[in-house]
């Protein structure tokens, strides 16, 4: 389990893509129709906007033509808009279309065109970009792997409070990668991570606070990030936090409670023998409990 989250983002390298940033346009006329959800009107005063040189204008015409916004969804067309908008110099569009190069969305496929793109943005100082250049380092997928250098992105990503960034930069500290082994620095920005809401980090971080591994042991404040990792639907938290009421650690034992987040646990791949045994010993009232319990949890996710 140890370090499990943390490998799991850093060995899979996930691009952040250019639906986790929209477009964002000075206060223009097309920019105020676009926020108002007045897409077509959006779409026609960025064209006049476009057409009078603004950087901004083609980025968000981009974006309208990405996700299909008052217009069939056009990725050649996204394509375009995103690469004038990237030549005048706007850090969105360079980002925008460094996702389509990687991505082989409207233009050729090509690894190494966005990480030109993605290191562009990054020097504007576009977090996101920074992250996704750190990532092409760590992966060496158009750019020759270097992990001292996927560090130093990474540091600054995370610098600008983008959660993914100080999470997988806790990793690089946690395991030695880029950097010599930190246990207090990967305990920092994994905090941190978890913090601003990330399951995976408040999860890591819950580990972490439980073993004092870079920070001091603070058991109820790890119960409280398990349960905060839970709600959100991660399935380590939830069979942690079903040991919790199993045992009566922390939380006062509680069998229903702890039935409940195993069964949620478990359907999402997560086994336990040990709480699998707990489970078979209930009453069938406490079980009938437990099922209801985790449904309700279902139909609030469903709803949300």
């Amino acid at each position: 389990m140890k370090g499990a989250a943390h490998l799991y983002l850093l060995l899979a390298v996930v691009f952040l893509g250019a639906g986790a940033l929209h477009a964002q346009a000075t206060e223009s006329p097309s920019y105020t129709a676009y926020s108002q959800g007045q897409y077509m009107t959006a779409r026609k005063l960025a064209e006049t906007e476009a057409a009078q040189g603004s950087k901004e204008a083609y980025t968000l015409l981009g974006e309208i033509y990405e996700e299909g916004l008052g217009i069939a969804q056009d990725f050649q067309k996204a394509a375009d808009a995103y690469k004038k908008g990237a030549d005048l110099g706007d850090a969105n569009a360079q980002f925008s279309l460094g996702i389509f190069s990687l991505e082989g969305l409207g233009v050729k496929k090509d690894p190494s065109a966005a990480a030109n793109l993605f290191e562009k943005a990054a020097k504007s100082g576009h977090a996101i970009a920074q992250y996704n250049l750190a990532l092409i380092y760590l992966d060496g997928r158009g750019r020759p792997a270097d992990e001292a250098k996927a560090v130093e992105w990474m540091q600054k990503a995370a610098e600008q409070n983008l959660p993914a960034a100080e999470y997988d930069l806790g990793g690089f500290y946690q395991f030695g990668r880029g950097v010599a082994v930190d246990r207090a620095k990967g305990a920092e920005w994994t905090g941190k991570a978890a913090e601003a809401g990330l399951p995976e980090a408040q999860v890591e971080y819950g580990v972490m606070l439980f073993k004092g591994e870079g920070v001091a042991i603070d058991e109820e404040r790890a119960a409280k990030m398990f349960q905060m990792s839970a709600e959100q639907g991660n399935p380590v938290a939830q069979n942690r936090l079903a040991r919790l009421y199993a045992t009566g650690v922390v939380r006062p034992a509680d069998p229903v409670q702890a039935a409940k987040w195993h069964l949620l646990a478990r359907e999402a791949g997560v086994s336990d023998f040990f709480l699998d045994i707990m489970l078979a010993k209930l009453t069938p009232q406490q079980r009938a409990a437990a099922d209801k319990a985790a449904q309700a949890w279902r139909d609030e996710r469903l709803t949300e």
